[in-house]
């Protein structure tokens, strides 16, 4: 939906929330739950989804029938899809997912593949004159690789611009503009917002040559392709986890002269580590769960950071007498600041909420919980309700 106060700005919720195995299974999702919401959010206006697709769900939706069903669906209940999200590949919900959210990784020709179908099934959804957004993993699992000097950058750097290329031609041909937006993550093989500007000014400048002859352009053609059609996703719980200053991640950002794309709402848990840390583990014990990686970025007295990749090594290291915050990937309800001896970082939120109101930064912002399904049961609510909330509480913000 387009936020009245802010005709620039369009809200959607990120559909990973809905467990689906299969495009009949998706549309059955959607079918469930976004007419409610949009008669709840939006009932007098165009309700804009952010549509989650697996490998398999993108082949069997990029199919004509599908399709063009698909399409009339939309048209009839005054729906628009503008935002995809193309980070997880494998079923998402009700198996263990871990570090295989990564997999098939930016080595891989399946993750090019895969990404071309979205952009060709986005092509066909976005609404005339809008352009649209296709968020992506952090090229790998850097735990995959043995240091830096193993990860194969120009086998990565020839896949990605084997989509930027496409891109070019998607906008050059049917006047179509698609930004594939890079979304750090911890242990991503991009970490955190330097991480990703670091790798785009490589790609400018070990990339360009390649580009413009997949293009048969000139060297600066071919940077301006990819300063037009690569970007970043600023999830903004990866943002807390890794202790980044919103303000600052959207100026360096600029200053790169690097898109953003897309903006994830969202929040992690945060605690701070007192002298009663058995009841800290407790508290948290509840998060401690076996379908998602719940990094955790410790934060020691003398300010230096310590990583663990999955909250149950942090759990047994919880005594650790130089620790004195967690912050933990755990996507949790925006609307909720705290949960008890436990802290959202909604700060870090409403700092980028507040950013947009100040500056428009971004088009495209996603409410991106996806973890309702394994939140402790005192924090389940009706999904529909939830998803409500969040958009209330989000739209509240914006008119601060």
């Amino acid at each position: 939906m387009q936020v009245k106060q802010s005709p620039q700005l369009d809200l959607t919720y990120c559909t990973n929330i809905h467990p689906a195995n299969g495009w009949p299974a998706v549309l059955a999702g959607l079918q469930q739950h976004v007419l409610g919401l949009k008669q709840r959010v939006a009932p007098d206006q165009a309700f804009g989804i952010g549509l989650r697709l697996s490998g398999q769900e993108s082949h069997e939706l990029l199919q004509p029938a599908p399709l063009a069903a698909f399409q009339a669906w939309l048209t009839e209940h005054n729906l628009y899809v503008f935002t995809l999200n193309g980070f997880p590949y494998h079923p998402f919900h009700q198996q263990p997912v871990k570090d295989q959210v990564h997999a098939p990784d930016w080595r891989e020709p399946e993750r090019v593949a895969y990404t071309l179908r979205l952009i060709e099934i986005l092509a066909a959804l976005l609404p005339k004159g809008m352009h649209g957004s296709i968020s992506t993993s952090p090229l790998s699992y850097k735990p995959w690789f043995a240091d830096l000097t193993s990860v194969p950058w120009a086998l990565l750097n020839r896949h990605v611009l084997q989509v930027v290329a496409a891109l070019v031609l998607l906008e050059r041909e049917r006047g179509i503009l698609i930004q594939l937006a890079f979304e750090p993550e911890p242990d991503g093989l991009l970490e955190n917002s330097s991480e990703l500007i670091s790798y785009f000014e490589q790609l400018l400048d070990d990339g360009s040559a390649e580009l413009a002859a997949m293009l048969d352009c000139s060297l600066l053609e071919a940077q301006t392709a990819i300063r037009r059609h690569v970007a970043a996703c600023l999830d903004t719980c990866h943002c807390a986890v890794a202790y980044e200053a919103p303000r600052t991640v959207i100026a360096n950002y600029q200053t790169a002269g690097l898109n953003i794309a897309k903006v994830q709402l969202s929040s992690a848990l945060q605690v701070e580590l007192g002298d009663d840390r058995q009841a800290v583990a407790a508290a948290l014990t509840p998060f401690s769960e076996a379908i998602y990686l719940h990094q955790v970025i410790q934060r020691n007295r003398d300010g230096s950071l310590l990583q663990y990749r999955d909250l149950p090594q942090a759990l047994a290291a919880i005594d650790d007498p130089q620790a004195c915050e967690w912050r933990i990937h755990f996507h949790v309800p925006i609307f909720t600041s705290s949960f008890g001896l436990l802290n959202a970082t909604q700060p870090a939120l409403l700092e980028c909420l507040q950013l947009l109101t100040e500056q428009p930064y971004s088009q495209h912002l996603e409410i991106e919980t996806y973890t309702w399904d394994v939140l402790p049961s005192q924090l389940k609510l009706d999904l529909t309700e939830s998803i409500a909330r969040e958009y209330a509480w989000v739209l509240h913000e914006l008119k601060r």
